[in-house]
């Protein structure tokens, strides 16, 4: 199986919020995005990117949150296009991340909207999506999370919470006992200093914990905007944890540019291997350097193999 994942796109430009969609925390948002966000995160640069993609011809994508970027019901009509453009339901896994719930009430209302890439197999024609969701494709089994919660300006932690990691371990031992490669998928990077304060998963130790008794194959996270590989205890060997670059950001340190993940899966239950080759913008490694994005190269900038 050949899995893309994908990682904060945070699609924009923003839309033009009413004077009342400006309480609170989307003030700050907004005020971020005029000053500097919008210039990091480039749309024709995303194209490009999304582009390279379906040349790819990958089996099913992953993509681990932050799609909209405030939490404007006028942000969710262009994350449902955005889905629509990367495949069909069945194609493509989302998990929300904290920009999808930037304050109370989005995430439901984006998930209202986007609900069939978040269901698990054999959901009903209309259901609401749930977490932990699971998906099978050959001997892959996928899993979705959510860490997506509504917190304070200048707060961008995640939390999954006790009923949902209860679930997780749950799910994560009859899958393993069925024989599957199982990959998790959430937004937050779940491992102690994933993360700085303000920041990290909360539930993170728990998270773990669960992990070091029931298993995975791989972990798959976004929200730092860099290509990251760390490991974590499992039941019988370390379990991969590997976090996306944003797949729209054009500025910034080399290895937060934006980019995505091809993972070769060669399925053998827990034995699986897995070869991940990274492919974006091909540029020299200067910090803080605004890209051409005209005249950049999409290509394979690094491969990892993981057994």
């Amino acid at each position: 199986m050949l899995l893309a994942h994908i990682s904060d796109p945070h699609i924009g430009p923003l839309p033009s919020p009413k004077l009342r969609e400006l309480m609170g925390k989307r003030f700050t948002g907004y005020v971020n995005w005029r000053r500097g966000r919008a210039a990091i995160h480039d749309m024709p640069l995303l194209d490009r990117i999304i582009a390279d993609l379906e040349a790819q011809k990958a089996d099913h994508i992953a993509l681990t949150g932050d799609i909209t970027n405030i939490g404007l019901a006028a942000e969710f009509p262009v994350a449902r296009a955005f889905l629509e453009r990367l495949g069909a339901p069945d194609y493509v896994s989302f998990v929300p991340g904290n920009h999808d719930a930037y304050v109370r009430g989005a995430l439901k209302a984006l998930i209202r909207t986007i609900a069939p890439w978040m269901l698990s197999d054999g959901a009903k024609e209309g259901a609401m999506p749930s977490f932990p969701y699971v998906r099978r494709r050959g001997g892959v089994a996928l899993v979705g999370l959510s860490s997506a919660v509504p917190t304070l300006p200048f707060v961008a932690s995640g939390t999954l919470g006790e009923k949902q990691l209860a679930a997780m371990g749950e799910i994560l031992s009859e899958l393993g006992q069925q024989g599957l490669c199982r990959i998790v998928m959430l937004h937050h990077p779940p491992y102690y200093e994933g993360a700085k304060a303000g920041r990290q998963l909360t539930d993170s130790d728990a998270f773990q914990a669960i992990i070091a008794k029931a298993g995975a194959e791989m972990i798959l996270h976004g929200h730092n905007h860099r290509t990251s590989l760390v490991r974590i205890r499992g039941p019988l060997k370390p379990v991969p944890v590997l976090g996306a670059p944003s797949c729209s950001a054009v500025r910034g340190l080399f290895t937060h540019r934006a980019g995505y993940h091809l993972i070769d899966i060669t399925e053998d239950g827990q034995n699986s291997r897995f070869t991940i080759r990274t492919r974006g913008v091909d540029a020299p490694r200067v910090r803080a350097r605004a890209l051409d994005v005209e005249t950049a190269t999409i290509a394979q900038i690094g491969e990892m193999v993981v057994d």
